[in-house]
């Protein structure tokens, strides 16, 4: 189990730093005043068109697809630590295309998708001409069990038929959001993880209606979460995505690659985190001297470096495995992580806020905004006990099959 860094890997780690370094973080301010000043939460801001750009100009683009020949052709272990990177900064895996919920999409499109449907989707989401969603999560029934979907994908001649409500429809709200994949029942007679199918529909076909955008404790989100009506939306048959009955598998095969990319930016937000947490406490004066000469900061700081390299080392091991063994094996990994990370992830911020006091809570650093984040993904691609759920079951498999 050897986590070095190959050579490929350390020339990406330091073009991406200093990329960082030189263009993201001076220009998350830029981001934000542009949004702004747009008076449209989901445009995109000017800044960001530069950005990628300039990103993709310098090779830094699509490192998250390891499929086909249209990515970086990295590892799940090459690509962690260069995720971290990124996730330093919220805007910063969209600058390097890089972001949910389009990698998810490509994944999908790429490894199930039909030569057609690659051409029409995939290939201009690996340019970012377009943007897409997933629309998985239903306001009516409980989204940690998939068995719930209620949304009905029906045949009807050379075309599906979609009726539904989804939500917390992450990136419909976005203007070049142009895809939609959908997962629905195809067949509720079948067994329970053979019932649902995904379908492709177009973002502009008839009968899609958003009911309204979602914030996040209290933040809009510039991709928008929709809360989403599908009434008789028709597609052709040619959209779907694998065969029916396959959306459950296909699902997991999403999910799977996902968790590890949240975990692998979390750490990221954790860094970021205890970096401002450090650079506040030492220039601020309390009681007779600097915060950073106070017992309890020096705790939080020192906990901080323990949890943030423990959780990257799971991280490590969990993408090592995944590319060795692959992502069924890896399961209990790859549930630890998404658990894991987020809780580091948000126990670091939650410092950095405490740190910073009245600032820490306000707009003024990015820590309120992590903070919301870190929380709310602790819910996003299953809630954290469904995973302590799934390790839980595996670790009492493998005591049962021993005695």
């Amino acid at each position: 189990m050897d986590f070095g860094f190959s050579p490929r890997v350390q020339e990406l780690r330091e073009r991406m730093r200093s990329f960082m370094d030189q263009h993201v973080y001076p220009n998350e301010a830029v981001y934000d005043r542009q949004l702004a000043e747009s008076g449209k939460p989901h445009d995109l801001p000017p800044i960001m068109v530069e950005l990628k750009e300039k990103a993709r100009a310098e090779g830094l683009w699509n490192l998250f697809l390891a499929h086909g020949d249209r990515g970086a052709g990295l590892t799940n272990l090459e690509y962690a630590p260069l995720a971290e990177i990124a996730g330093r900064s919220i805007i910063g895996p969209e600058v390097f295309n890089c972001s949910a919920p389009d990698t998810g999409n490509m994944e999908l499109l790429s490894l199930f998708g039909t030569p057609e449907q690659q051409e029409r989707w995939l290939t201009p989401l690996l340019d970012a001409r377009i943007r897409s969603c997933f629309a998985m999560t239903e306001p009516d029934v409980a989204g940690s069990d998939p068995r719930n979907i209620r949304t009905t994908i029906v045949r009807d001649g050379d075309s599906y038929v979609v009726n539904g409500r989804k939500w917390y429809t992450s990136g419909i709200l976005d203007p070049d959001c142009a895809l939609v994949i959908v997962m629905g029942v195809t067949n509720p007679d079948a067994p329970a993880y053979r019932r649902q199918s995904m379908l492709l529909v177009p973002r502009d076909t008839p009968g899609i209606t958003v009911l309204r955008d979602l914030p996040m404790f209290g933040y809009t989100d510039r991709l928008g979460h929709g809360d989403v009506l599908f009434e008789d939306v028709r597609v052709p048959a040619e959209n779907l995505l694998g065969g029916e009955g396959d959306g459950f598998a296909l699902a997991q095969g999403r999910l799977g690659p996902g968790r590890m990319h949240y975990a692998m930016r979390a750490v990221g937000f954790a860094e970021r985190a205890l970096d401002l947490m450090c650079r506040r406490v030492l220039r601020r004066t309390a009681f007779g001297g600097p915060l950073a000469d106070q017992g309890v900061v020096r705790e939080w700081i020192a906990r901080s470096r323990i949890e943030i390299d423990q959780v990257r080392l799971l991280v490590l091991k969990s993408a090592w495995l995944m590319d060795t063994v692959g992502n069924r094996a890896a399961r209990t990994e790859v549930a630890a992580i998404k658990v894991a990370a987020l809780e580091v992830a948000h126990r670091v911020v939650s410092r950095a806020v405490q740190a910073h006091g009245a600032a820490g809570v306000s707009d003024d650093t990015v820590l309120a905004r992590l903070f919301a984040i870190t929380r709310a993904l602790q819910i996003a691609d299953g809630p954290d006990e469904v995973h302590l759920r799934t390790i839980a079951k595996l670790e009492l498999a493998r005591h049962e099959e021993s005695e």
